[in-house]
Formats: C-alpha cells, sequence, structure tokens
C-alpha cells in the first residue's frame, strides 16, 4: 500500500551552473525520505500523494539515457499501477518540465510547470500554494538554487500549503560531485519549513563553505586552507 504524503513541492534546475534541486514540505514525518530524487546530468524528480518512490529512479534513468522530462514522466506514468492517485514534478538537465496530476489525488491538487521548474500540490488549501511558489522561484534568479527552491517553499506555506498542517520538509540540491551541494531535512516540527531556514542559515555559515572545499574530481587536493582559518575553533 502506497503512503499518501500530501505535498507541497518544487523541483527545479537552475540555467547557470545545470544545479538540479528539490523543495518538499507536508503533513508527514520525513517527507525527505520518499519523496525527491535528484541526479546531476539526469534531472530532478519529485513523486507524492499516494506516493510511490519507486518511480522517481525509474524516471530519472530513462532521463539519463536522454528522454526528455515529458518522456520520461509519460512512459513510466503509462505503465503505473494506480496512476489515478499519483503526482510527479519532473525537470530534466536542460530545463525541460513536466509533471502529472492523478484524477483521484485529494482536493486541492495541481500542477504548473515552466522552463526549469515544476511546482506541484495536493490536498492542499488552494492553487494559491503552488501560485506562490512560482512566482517566488520566476522572480528569483540572481539567487542560488537551494535559497530560490526554499524561498519557494517558504511562499507557498505563506499561501496555506497541506490544509491538514505541518510536520515535515527537505531541501536537496546536487552539482557534479558525487555529494551534494545542500541536502538538509526537517523530518518532526511543528513549523517544519521555519525550522528548515533556521538550518540553512546555519549550513550557510559553518557547512557550505567546508562542501565547497571538499576534494572534486577536478580539484583533488581539494582548497581546505582557503577556510582553515574561518572555519577553525575559537579558543
Amino acid at each position: 500500500m502506497a503512503l499518501n504524503l500530501t505535498t507541497f513541492s518544487i523541483t527545479a534546475r537552475d540555467p547557470k551552473d545545470g544545479t538540479l534541486g528539490v523543495a518538499v514540505s507536508t503533513k508527514v514525518p520525513a517527507v525527505g525520505s520518499l519523496c525527491p530524487f535528484v541526479r546531476f546530468g539526469a534531472g530532478a524528480v519529485c513523486t507524492q500523494a499516494w506516493v510511490n518512490p519507486g518511480l522517481g529512479p525509474l524516471i530519472l534513468g530513462r532521463m539519463e539515457q536522454g528522454e526528455s522530462a515529458e518522456q520520461a514522466l509519460g512512459h513510466v506514468i503509462a505503465g503505473e499501477t494506480d496512476a489515478r492517485l499519483r503526482q510527479l514534478g519532473v525537470v530534466d538537465a536542460k530545463g525541460g518540465s513536466a509533471a502529472y496530476t492523478g484524477r483521484n489525488t485529494d482536493a486541492w491538487s495541481g500542477h504548473q510547470t515552466g522552463v526549469n521548474y515544476s511546482v506541484q500540490g495536493n490536498m492542499l488549501v488552494g492553487e494559491g500554494t503552488i501560485v506562490a511558489m512560482k512566482s517566488v522561484f520566476n522572480t528569483s534568479e540572481a539567487q542560488t538554487l537551494g535559497e530560490r527552491l526554499l524561498m519557494a517553499l517558504e511562499a507557498g506555506q505563506a499561501a496555506g500549503g497541506d490544509r491538514r498542517g505541518r510536520q515535515s520538509a527537505a531541501l536537496i540540491v546536487h552539482g557534479p560531485e558525487v555529494f551534494p551541494l545542500v541536502d538538509l531535512r526537517v523530518d518532526e516540527h511543528t513549523d517544519p519549513v521555519k525550522e528548515l531556514r533556521r538550518i540553512f542559515e546555519v549550513a550557510k555559515i559553518e557547512l557550505f563553505p567546508f562542501i565547497e572545499a571538499l576534494p572534486t574530481a577536478r580539484n583533488p587536493r581539494g582548497d581546505f586552507a582557503a577556510i582553515r582559518t574561518t572555519m577553525a575553533p575559537k579558543d
């Protein structure tokens, strides 16, 4: 039996650097463990409603082989049992987007897509949630993808979000390395999006500089010298 992860989410790509990510929140614990899937060079997927997490890797695999978001989603959902209960948002590595909202997902449910993004939700207070998310994402191009995704999630929550309440949230961004640029979760909280923002602000000081200095395929030594002084423990 699938789990009803009534959710509002955004999947997106940053055209400046090709990074891909997902931000999502819901009134169920640990949404980050089941809904978002991101693979650099392939795309980003959020699978929700009466969720089937297996759809995420299937869609990513098809996009990695060269299918567009629309093609990959279409092929996978065509073979899906109980597709009428599923909802998905997909963005591919070229910025193409696609979404699917099954006819038996819980109202309000729907999606909106555009170049480099898809926003979607079900069992929402109303359509205003995804409209607000789209608007903020499309007017924040100067920010990093992680910041834009979180801002969109905050806008969706402020516009109503999940009509049952609040419990968990997650934010994931991947670049070309094996490790994520951002991978933050709030698994059980009375105000998870607000708590995700608090953690994100801490990470900007204490984690993200470290991630930027990690060894990579192009720079095997990393750049720890640049942050050793600023991140060293204070006496």
